[in-house]
């Protein structure tokens, strides 16, 4: 990092303390005004204790911390304006978290509810705009040729031609492609086809360094054929300080996420499909587990009473028990109301030439072996509401792909589609929200692969907005 570069990031430390001190005072004047117990200029009048200095320092260098950890002062040239947003309203979530450790550490009155919501609002919608304005700024001037970064792409195969595009595509990013690194070989002629040269073989890559402006090197070499050249050229370009950038999709995996590891001193990349990183997992658990826990608590009459009914309605248990294949293919035991006659296992092999599902599932719409009130019950999705206890066991989530029989799991053909057991299963998902038992079993399966695709915490809440009027309706339960 040159000293110009150290300079920026120190002046946009600063920056973003300010912004939180801008609305940490904007939010006190705005709470005290709404209350008017006392005046605007008598509370600016009043003296502030040196231990509560020291709590608000405290607080803020928790705060620069805090943004060092969100990657706000990582460079951004290559990442997008949505990425560098979601890592604000992430550092500005952490820092009201910690400011209500703080209220609560130190008894301070101001710091409510009202306060904390209002503080993070203005400071994320503050903290937001002003990245998006120096984004704007810094691309204006690097499309005018200044803060210029040169690059080298080795390999010249689809992926670094599109690598190339994209870059050239975007001028605002600020950087200036030097050309291609490769030897002659039958598909090199797409360069040409492109507008893109051969700036250098790789036996001349070394001379190509020393006599030119080279800041970063993106490496598009197939692994496995290539690896000596791979080693050959990080080694240069660890002796001229150069910049590596490796694509992670080195296999072609298009469905797979990845993110960097370090065990003792060696460094990893770990691909990952679903919910991956320990931020977001931690939120859904967290999400999972309180949400769990207060519908059983309003639920709790309504579900004796639910009891009370199987009991007296039909022998055998309440719940129905059975084994499940889980997160990575461990089995669990789920929980659901018992809806069938006490030996509808041991049935079914009399009925599976009425299935009348695709696929390795069993479905049948007029199943004999379901009780009366058990038909009411799986209308209502009633008997779902056991599984709640395996949320809270950890078996399960609220949303992902529905947890499978072994028998269910051991029908299938394909392992395109076991790749929905990398994620927990959950009580509700895509399938649950989009028609239920009225689409196929392919349609089930690529709508699991689709979430854990798509993704994100604002996709569990819709997800689980649209189950109620799902449920409600009663389409596709069987």
């Amino acid at each position: 990092m040159n000293e110009k570069h150290r300079l920026t990031i120190n002046l946009l430390k600063l920056f973003d303390i300010g912004i939180v001190v801008f609305s940490f005072v904007l939010t006190t004047v705005l709470m005290v005004n709404a209350e008017h117990k006392i005046s605007i200029a008598e509370f600016l009048s009043m003296r502030t204790k040196i231990s509560n200095l020291a709590i608000f320092i405290s607080a803020l260098l928790i705060c620069n911390i805090v943004f060092h950890l969100c990657g706000l002062y990582r460079s951004r040239r290559l990442s997008s304006r949505r990425l560098e947003l979601v890592d604000v309203i992430k550092a500005m979530t952490i820092n009201t978290a910690c400011f209500v450790a703080f209220g609560s550490l130190f008894s301070i009155r101001m710091i409510t509810v009202p306060f904390l919501a209002t503080f993070w609002m203005v400071g994320t919608i503050v903290l937001c705009v002003c990245r998006l304005i120096l984004r704007s700024v810094a691309a204006k001037v690097r499309v005018q040729g200044k803060d210029l970064r040169y690059m080298l792409i080795l390999g010249s195969n689809h992926r670094a031609v599109e690598f190339a595009r994209k870059l050239s595509a975007d001028p605002g990013r600020g950087y200036r492609l030097l050309g291609f690194v490769d030897d002659d070989w039958p598909g090199i002629s797409a360069l040409d086809e492109h507008g893109y040269k051969v700036v250098s073989s790789y036996a001349g890559l070394a001379d190509f360094l020393r006599r030119n402006v080279v800041d970063e090197v993106a490496v598009y070499l197939p692994f496995g054929s290539f690896y000596r050249h791979s080693f050959e050229v990080a080694s240069l370009c660890q002796q001229h300080g150069i910049t590596m950038r490796f694509n992670s999709d080195i296999f072609g995996l298009k469905a797979t996420r990845w993110r960097s590891e370090q065990y003792d001193e060696d460094h990893y990349i770990a691909t990952y499909t679903g919910v991956g990183e320990i931020g977001p997992r931690t939120i859904k658990r967290v999400l999972d587990v309180t949400v769990a826990f207060i519908v059983l608590f309003l639920l709790s009459p309504l579900l004796l009473l639910v009891a009370l009914a199987i009991k007296l309605t039909s022998p055998g248990p309440v719940f129905f028990l059975q084994e499940r294949v889980g997160f990575n293919k461990r089995r669990f035991k789920i929980f659901k109301f018992r809806t069938m006659v006490p030996n509808a296992e041991k049935l079914m092999a009399e009925l599976e030439k009425q299935n009348e599902a695709s696929g390795p599932v069993f479905k049948m719409r007029n199943d004999p072996r379901i009780t009366p009130i058990g038909k009411f019950l799986r209308k209502s999705s009633i008997d779902e509401l056991p599984q709640l206890l395996n949320v809270l066991n950890g078996d399960m989530s609220l949303v992902g792909p529905r947890p499978l029989p072994v028998r269910d799991y051991e029908g299938f053909n394909e392992d395109w589609q076991r790749r929905r057991f990398s994620v927990k299963p959950g009580i509700t998902c895509l399938w649950q929200v989009n028609g239920r038992s009225g689409i196929s079993f392919d349609q089930w399966m690529l709508l699991d692969l689709k979430y854990m695709d798509e993704w994100s915490l604002w996709l569990d809440l819709k997800i689980l907005a649209k189950t109620v009027p799902a449920v409600l309706r009663g389409a596709g339960a069987a």
